[in-house]
């Protein structure tokens, strides 16, 4: 049975009234309404905390996993959400006085504020931003390839997303941007893929067309074929295990050699070498240059910040 759209307000208000944002209260949260479903309502919220009142008892990461996973959530959300700080206790002594609170009003339906609780734990796994794990001992490729495989395992985790394809595109937009400041970048939301809309390409700077993909497809190649009875010089970038698929694609459509087909994160990191003039302290400069401009596209033209990327 749905939530009631009262409850789910009122849970809502007292996330951000609380600043339950973060793993551990998030925890709190799940924890705290497991034990309300176990003892019943109204809760004594000192009944919550060990005897010396400093550590909400039962608190663990075992334990949140435990409770996640009977919702289908399986990713673990680490030991640190037991380490209690000096607030914990506090944030279940308030939480429990907020589920009380909904029991007077007969609006404590346990079953579901615990699913809710979960869910909010599936958001916060999904709204992370990605990591470039910036090494200077590793290639620049292998960061990149790191980069698209973390995106490729947030997707597969949450359905109906492209979060591959979405990082692809506008990595590409950002070092086009980067890289001829004397040029206007026209940029778009991921969601309004060039392959199914009007326009020429994800980028369109004099006569080529530049096609981001993590996944070429036919109507992509048509799409290529427009372009060159238009006058256009289409530009595939897509993944290195894509290149041959794309190549054979084109081939049936009959303009293999009249297409560039490459693979992206090559003409990336060439770009990128170029830029710092192949100097190391440049390197570390440009790829930060390229992560800030990243994540002012993200914040100009995606509703998904979790899009975002953070140099480690």
């Amino acid at each position: 049975m749905a939530m009631s759209k009262r409850l789910a307000d009122r849970l809502s208000t007292f996330k951000t009234d609380n600043k339950f944002q973060e793993r551990g209260k998030l925890a709190v949260g799940l924890v705290v309404t497991r034990k309300a479903k176990e003892l019943g309502l109204p809760i004594e919220p000192t009944s919550l905390l060990t005897e010396n009142q400093g550590q909400v008892s039962g608190l663990s990461g075992t334990v949140v996993h435990k409770i996640l996973k009977e919702y289908g959530e399986e990713r673990h959300p680490g030991t640190e959400v037991g380490r209690t700080s000096r607030g914990t206790p506090m944030a279940a002594t308030i939480y429990a006085e907020f589920l009380n609170s909904l029991h007077s009003e007969k609006l404590a339906d346990l079953a579901a504020i615990e699913r809710w609780w979960a869910e909010r734990f599936t958001d916060y796994f999904n709204n992370k931003p990605f990591k470039l794990n910036y090494d200077r001992s590793r290639t620049m490729q292998a960061m990149f390839d790191d980069l698209l495989e973390q995106a490729l395992k947030r997707q597969r985790e949450s359905s109906g997303t492209s979060y591959q394809g979405a990082v692809l595109q506008h990595l590409v937009g950002a070092k086009l941007a980067i890289a001829m400041p004397q040029i206007t970048v026209v940029h778009h939301g991921f969601s309004v893929a060039d392959s199914v809309s009007a326009r020429s390409g994800d980028f369109v700077l004099d006569d080529t067309a530049i096609h981001c993909t993590t996944a070429p497809g036919e109507l992509l190649l048509k799409k290529c074929t427009k372009n060159l009875q238009g006058g256009v010089r289409p530009l595939i970038l897509t993944t290195g295990k894509k290149v041959s698929a794309a190549e054979v694609l084109a081939e049936n459509e009959g303009i293999l050699g009249r297409v560039e087909i490459m693979d992206a994160v090559q003409f990336l990191c060439t770009n990128l070498y170029e830029l710092s003039l192949f100097k190391t302290s440049e390197r570390d400069t440009t790829i930060e240059k390229l992560v800030a401009e990243y994540n002012k596209i993200i914040d100009d033209h995606e509703p998904d910040k979790s899009l975002k990327i953070v140099m480690e």
